[in-house]
């Protein structure tokens, strides 16, 4: 387990030096200053005890000696400020490129990641690898730039001033200094574990959280507020635990530390108060070493922190990281073809697909479509009419068998060619932030203001706009909740007439719209389905009596083909699925 850990945070430090690789010219620079730095902050205590020197005696004071020794103390100062403000910079503008370009990873990842990934993990806990890890680990890295450098700049400086002023203490101090490190090493592996997970739940409670808001009508419908605040407690109380146990292991770095710096402080007084009563070295040396031991084991401390602190950023980046390497859709082929029209003749040659290998759902499916034909497919919930969506615009590859368009498999057309050629209206409407306009025409920005206007008026969507204060530049909230649920399907339906696909997919696109509007919709999509190669998804049976072929899906598979007429003489499943609906008798 301990060899796992040590290899995934190897890993994890790897990759992040690989994007500090980008910005070295200000790690390169940010390290100068941090020598400049400790240099000259390291320079004022052998200066003090120059001056202490200077003084020793009754009458025997050098006031020029102690004159120009404070001169040059105030230039190491202002000296020094200047060093760590320039240190400073660096650092900050190295660490916030890194976490930037990181997000920008993640969120390219995202654009690329398959619908299997994101239907499998919450987006709350999406977000929250993006966002809140990515801020910690900006966090922990400023804190490991800003003080991990000086600290190991001051060991190695302190050490050269105290050989230059006595050996023999010297190797006193070194040789209880990695008593430090091995207590701190000790800790730092157990805090890993409990960082990473302490990511984890948090993770899951920003996913909680965000399912909550979305669905906070549902939530109170069903009076489920008591249901929902235990589980939240449940998870809050999971991540107090945590939270605390890392703490507590992390908290005992310092003190740790200290304590091993106490006895390396104690160490030189008392060899270094012999050596001054033997003669071997001066008060103003001895004041000097102990001003050195003080400053050798202070950054001891600073790094045992960040340590904690680091380790609590290689396992937010740990996170991050798995999200950015999380495997892709699959690649398309080299020689993946773009077409910008489709005739929209469509064939599923004995498509086999599950969203999991144990839980069978398309099995042996065939199909063949002709161009123009209006294909409807009914069924009940969970037979496999959305996934049948989901697999014609590719957003699922099939298990199996293969699905042609225009005599191609759709594996040798460009995804976005693909997508272009289907106009798609869902049961759930989606909306962005930002203009009417700019919703409307996101199929086709080059629609010209008339065109634009006629298809709205089709849709009857013209008239509520115009009252908006700003017509169609009216800036609209995510998912446009300022709006009915029929009138975001009535845009929606506008973009998708907009941008005059080759075929047409139509999942309960009418659904949330009243009966009298439902009609001249109809009549619309009739006019826009003319030659087009059309898949209907309907629940009312009363939306798709006019259908070329009707498909009665159930488990999987289709158990009826036909047109209406011919469905009902046949009296099978569609027929009691009519009659269930219209006449109230049970199937």
């Amino acid at each position: 387990m301990v060899k796992k850990i040590d290899k995934i945070q190897a890993q994890t430090v790897k990759k992040v030096m690989r994007y500090i690789g980008k910005y070295k010219i200000y790690l390169y620079i940010s390290l100068l200053f941090a020598f400049v730095s400790v240099f000259l902050t390291l320079y004022i205590p052998k200066l003090t005890g120059i001056a202490v020197d200077y003084m020793i005696g009754k009458g025997k004071v050098d006031f020029n000696g102690i004159k120009n020794t404070i001169i040059q103390i105030i230039v190491c100062i202002i000296l020094t400020a200047i060093a760590q403000w320039i240190m400073s910079l660096c650092n900050n503008k190295m660490t916030y490129q890194v976490v930037r370009d990181i997000r920008n990873d993640a969120f390219k990842k995202i654009q690329h990641l398959p619908l299997k990934y994101i239907d499998g993990h919450s987006y709350g806990e999406i977000e929250s690898r993006v966002i809140t890890d990515a801020d910690q680990f900006a966090d922990g890295l400023l804190m490991g730039f800003t003080q991990f450098f000086t600290g190991v700049c001051t060991i190695l400086g302190t050490l050269f001033f105290m050989l230059s002023i006595n050996v023999f203490i010297t190797i006193a101090v070194v040789v209880i200094t990695p008593l430090s490190f091995f207590v701190a090493g000790f800790i730092s592996k157990k805090t890993f574990v409990l960082f990473h997970k302490q990511s984890q739940i948090r993770g899951e409670q920003t996913g909680l959280i965000n399912e909550m808001i979305e669905g906070s009508k549902v939530v109170k419908a069903f009076n489920q507020k008591e249901n929902v605040m235990k589980k939240f407690n449940a998870i809050n109380d999971k991540l107090e635990d945590t939270s605390l146990k890392a703490t507590f292991f992390s908290s005992l770095t310092n003190p740790a530390t200290r304590f091993v710096n106490s006895l390396v402080y104690t160490s030189v007084g008392i060899v270094g108060a012999l050596g001054a009563i033997k003669g071997n070295l001066s008060v103003g040396q001895l004041s000097a070493f102990l001003s050195y031991a003080s400053q050798y084991t202070k950054p001891f401390n600073e790094i045992s922190g960040v340590i904690t602190e680091l380790q609590n950023a290689i396992a937010c980046a740990t996170r991050v990281f798995e999200l950015i390497e999380t495997e892709s859709e699959c690649e398309e082929k080299q020689e993946a073809v773009e077409k910008e029209f489709f005739n929209g003749e469509v064939v599923l040659d004995d498509v086999s697909f599950s969203y999991v290998k144990e839980q069978k759902l398309i099995e042996n499916f065939n199909l063949k479509v002709k161009r123009g034909e209006r294909v409807a497919i009914v069924g009940p919930t969970g037979c496999g009419k959305t996934t049948l969506i989901n697999l014609l615009m590719r957003f699922y590859d099939v298990n199996s068998g293969a699905i042609l368009v225009d005599g191609v498999d759709i594996k040798n057309y460009k995804r976005g060619s693909l997508r272009n050629g289907y106009g798609m209206v869902l049961q759930e409407t989606w909306l962005k932030s930002g203009t009417i306009r700019e919703n409307i025409t996101m199929g086709n920005p080059d629609i010209s203001e008339e065109d634009m206007i006629r298809v709205a008026k089709i849709c009857h969507i013209h008239s509520f706009i115009k009252k908006l204060h700003d017509g169609y530049d009216t800036v609209i909230s995510e998912n446009g909740e300022e709006f009915s649920q029929g009138q975001r399907q009535l845009l929606c339906i506008a973009r998708v007439m907009m941008s005059k696909p080759s075929m047409l997919i139509l999942d309960e696109a009418t659904s949330s719209i009243d009966t009298r509007t439902e009609l001249k919709i109809q009549e619309a999509f009739n006019v826009m389905m003319e030659e087009k190669t059309s898949f209907i998804v309907a629940h009312r049976l009363s939306t798709i009596r006019n259908a070329d072929i009707i498909l009665v899906m159930k488990d999987g598979r289709i158990i009826e083909k036909g047109n209406h007429e011919e469905l009902m003489k046949a009296k099978g499943f569609y027929y009691n699925l009519y009659q269930s609906q219209f006449l109230g008798k049970a199937i």
